[in-house]
């Protein structure tokens, strides 16, 4: 049972022994390439390409290159391009508006390879050069616009400057995608701060102006409820004799009632200043000073 289970395990790793090599020999004869998603494969032999593989998937090179996939690994070369699309992120772009204000542009862009032999041998770093391109662009076509139409047709000024890269980047085997401006700003410092200064001395006059013009509404209100308030006082400190009077007058007709409404007045005036009071027995007879 043991020298069976050894068997078992020695034969299963010369098996897998032996597929690593026959894969290895296989790649090495040029047999077969496997090319993953969004990727191609160039083969350059003796200088000259002799085949793009673009399609993912299993290829049999021997079918497509030929006789030259035999020595393909041995005497030629092999350049792997990744065609995903990719994205880049310029910032601040020195244009001058129309006005002479220096700004900036923040651009986005994305870009995909989709020649790759142009891509590797027809510029040595296409990725810089299509920066500085879209760098160019941007500057070329957005100078000397109007402030007001940087700060607001961003629409526009990408459609333009994706206009003007396009038919360029293709020449190093790049193809322009999305391009958006994304950021208009000022470049100058002491412009941003003037400009800071204005906003904030708007601020504090249109504060200004909103407090004074409360207060404004909140006098004529007083004002307004002050004369209001007179008009009234003034109406009854007219009526108040007539009605004082006509009460007098009614109350004088019942003597009795006229007596006690007079005494009550007199203590109610009494108590209200204060006035002090000497409490004198029946029959006690006051000596008056001489």
């Amino acid at each position: 049972m043991a020298e069976t289970m050894i068997l078992i395990v020695f034969g299963a790793l010369g098996a897998m022994l032996a597929l690593f090599l026959l894969r290895w020999l296989a790649r090495l004869l040029g047999v077969y390439a496997i090319v993953r998603e969004r990727q191609a494969i160039v083969y350059v032999l003796f200088g000259n390409v002799i085949g793009v593989l673009r399609e993912p998937g299993l290829h049999f090179l021997w079918k497509d290159l030929g006789f030259r996939a035999l020595f393909i690994h041995w005497l030629g070369k092999q350049y792997k391009v990744d065609l995903r699309l990719d994205q880049q992120y310029l910032r601040s772009q020195p244009v001058n508006s129309e006005e002479g204000a220096p700004m900036g542009m923040g651009l986005w862009y994305e870009m995909y390879i989709n020649d790759p032999v142009a891509y590797i041998f027809r510029n040595t770093n296409p990725r810089g050069s299509l920066a500085a391109n879209v760098g160019n662009s941007t500057v070329r076509c957005l100078s000397n616009l109007p402030l007001d139409s940087m700060m607001i047709n961003r629409h526009m000024m990408s459609r333009t400057v994706r206009q003007e890269v396009s038919e360029k980047s293709q020449e190093w085997g790049y193809k322009l995608g999305s391009c958006y401006i994304r950021k208009v700003h000022f470049r100058d410092q002491n412009m941003i701060a003037q400009i800071q200064n204005k906003v904030v001395n708007r601020l504090r006059q249109v504060t200004s102006a909103i407090m004074q013009e409360g207060l404004n509404q909140v006098s004529i209100i007083t004002n307004t409820a002050e004369r209001e308030a007179a008009i009234d006082f003034g109406k009854a400190a007219a009526i108040r004799p007539n009605i004082v009077g006509q009460m007098l007058n009614t109350v004088s007709r019942d003597a009795d009632v006229c007596e006690a409404l007079f005494e009550i007045l007199e203590i109610n005036r009494t108590v209200a200043n204060k006035i002090p009071l000497h409490v004198v027995a029946q029959g006690v007879q006051l000596i008056l000073p001489k």
